[in-house]
């Protein structure tokens, strides 16, 4: 391999705009027709897919002559094309050096699945490799997957996340996590903990996984970061070809529909957010007293909801994985509900004021105290609007110590919130916007100069 594996994913990736791993699983124990089979679905698919994925069970059962076979399934694949073997090895060190060499240096593969019940010792052997890698089963597809991976620890945290926090401290750019398309729900908890790592999703099709909710779930801000596996849909098909292309049609409306990736004819985030009215300059009078050059009108996203989801999918890396999620009214509630949507986290949020009837609550939603709450805005200057909020979440026995918006105002509300125990996370800055504004030509140098100005002053 002339470079790591990630890395060559991340190349193919975006020379084929495909995010499909083509699942190499032959069901005919010839060997003969095995191999035929496979080198059939190569020729059919190698041109639109992101990956191949054979796995290494169904080959190993043909025998001697299977090892061979899939040896010589990895060679016929292009060398431009990522191979990762399906063989979720797990063992101690010395054993595992040995499956590593094996999948590696004997079948070629430039990255397997592991693991993780063992620990480091499992993976270290794998990562001596250089340009390898190794995708960590964290929530797999299965069923009874769930017996383990959704136990609860002492931390409050299931099992599969605190796999997902273990893989989300090692390098990126050589290890990956495995969650089925089958429990979106829990992708969306891994991503938040894990946002710029690989993930694998198997169980699109035949297990019942949605290719939609996978990728709503588990796509990574930047578009990718997400391998579907497809093995039987698209080996039993008279035409492999064509349901790759269908798929590859369909992933591709849903990274659109998650706000992540765009048709090239699309405008930035900063500029579609100008022009819907939710960023405008002239002369404004804020609700602190001041004058402000510009004004950020976040509450046009309620009427935008393609963008409000674009947006909501910026907050995902950032939002962590909490119990519960809570918008800020009014403008934070839109944006909070659609979040809460995209990840699957609860939402709650404190009423304005306290109901007078019913159950008379300053809190509406279900939640428990202690549950662990992150606040969502939609912007933040002062930091005041935030630390209402808090003070009432804080008062019905929910931690919070974290906040994120859409756009810092840059007026002082980190270091207002840090005091509080409250870390700001923000997607972007208002300078930032503004110098994206100017390069694509929707402010002038005067407009964005006087932003700049009040920004300092």
């Amino acid at each position: 391999m002339t470079s790591g594996f990630f890395d060559q994913l991340d190349a193919r990736v975006a020379a084929t705009g495909s995010l499909l791993c083509v699942g190499l699983d032959p069901r005919d124990t010839t060997p003969i027709k095995a191999l035929a089979g496979c080198r059939a679905i190569i020729d059919a698919t190698a041109s639109h897919v992101a990956a191949f994925k054979p796995n290494s069970a169904f080959f190993e059962a043909m025998g001697p002559e299977g090892i061979e076979v899939l040896i010589e399934v990895v060679e016929s694949i292009p060398d431009e094309i990522p191979v990762l073997l399906d063989a979720k090895r797990g063992d101690i060190s010395s054993t595992a050096a040995a499956y590593a060499v094996a999948a590696f240096d004997t079948i070629g593969a430039g990255a397997v699945t592991v693991s993780p019940y063992l620990g480091a010792d499992a993976f270290d052997p794998f990562l001596e490799h250089e340009g390898r890698g190794i995708f960590v089963l964290c929530r797999t597809s299965n069923p009874s997957g769930a017996d383990l991976q959704e136990m609860e620890l002492s931390s409050g945290d299931p099992l599969y996340l605190a796999v997902a926090r273990v893989v989300a401290a090692l390098p990126m750019d050589r290890v990956g996590l495995v969650v089925g398309a089958t429990e979106p729900e829990a992708m969306a908890k891994v991503r938040s903990v894990a946002p710029k790592h690989w993930i694998l999703a198997p169980g699109v099709g035949a297990q019942g996984g949605s290719l939609e909710s996978a990728v709503a779930a588990g796509i990574r801000i930047d578009g990718s970061g997400l391998l579907l596996a497809v093995s039987r849909a698209i080996a039993e098909a008279p035409n492999p070809e064509s349901v790759v292309t269908a798929l590859n049609s369909s992933v591709s409306r849903a990274r659109h529909r998650a706000g992540t990736v765009a048709p090239v004819s699309e405008p930035s985030l900063a500029v579609a957010l100008f022009d819907a009215g939710c960023i405008r300059l002239g002369d404004f009078e804020l609700k602190s007293g001041a004058r402000s050059p510009i004004y950020l009108d976040l509450r046009m996203l309620a009427g935008h909801p393609t963008l409000l989801r674009r947006v909501a999918a910026r907050y995902l890396p950032l939002v962590g994985a909490p119990t519960r999620i809570a918008g800020v009214p009014l403008a934070g509630l839109p944006i909070a509900t659609a979040v809460s949507l995209l990840s699957a986290i609860p939402l709650v949020y404190p009423r304005p004021e306290q109901k007078d009837h019913g159950t008379r609550s300053v809190i509406e939603g279900p939640f428990e105290a202690g549950d662990r709450v992150v606040v969502i805005d939609d912007v933040a200057t002062s930091g005041s609007s935030v630390l209402d909020v808090v003070d009432r979440l804080r008062s019905a026995g929910l931690v919070v110590e974290r906040a994120v918006v859409l756009i810092d105002r840059e007026g002082g509300a980190g270091p207002a919130l840090v005091e509080q125990g409250i870390r700001l996370h923000s997607v972007t800055k208002l300078s930032d916007m503004i110098g994206l504004l100017l390069e694509a030509g929707r402010v002038s140098e005067g407009e964005a100069r006087r932003v700049r100005e009040f920004l300092v002053a």
